[in-house]
């Protein structure tokens, strides 16, 4: 049995806790039919931010495909081998960013109004 240790915070002053905010919004996942299932994915504002930035880096379809990757989670490679035509992927994004508050080409950090 291998033994843990607890990291204790250092009893410095900070400037911001970053681990005590919490999302202004629902994030509920947004699910949709496609080939004849259900899909899940996961809110777009609680996908961790580092992947799809680097996702971005390649162009709006590779953010695109970025978000759907990190959003699918574990659904992503059966997403993958049913396929997805071009002209279904800016509808489907479209109604996602709708589902999360973000309107299609609206940075994620942007506010909604």
């Amino acid at each position: 049995m291998t033994q843990q240790t607890k990291r204790r915070p250092d009893d410095k002053p900070f400037d911001f806790n970053l681990d005590a905010v919490e999302a202004e919004v629902d994030l509920t996942p947004f699910v949709f039919q496609y080939s004849g299932r259900r899909w899940t994915m996961q809110h777009l504002q609680a996908l961790d931010i580092m992947p799809l930035m680097a996702a971005a880096q390649n162009g709006d379809a590779a953010a695109m495909l970025g978000a759907f990757r990190e959003a699918l989670g574990d659904e992503w490679a059966a997403f993958q081998k049913v396929g997805l035509p071009q002209y279904k992927l800016q509808p489907l994004f479209d109604a996602y960013s709708r589902h999360c508050g973000t309107a299609p080409g609206e940075s994620q950090a942007s506010p909604t109004s």
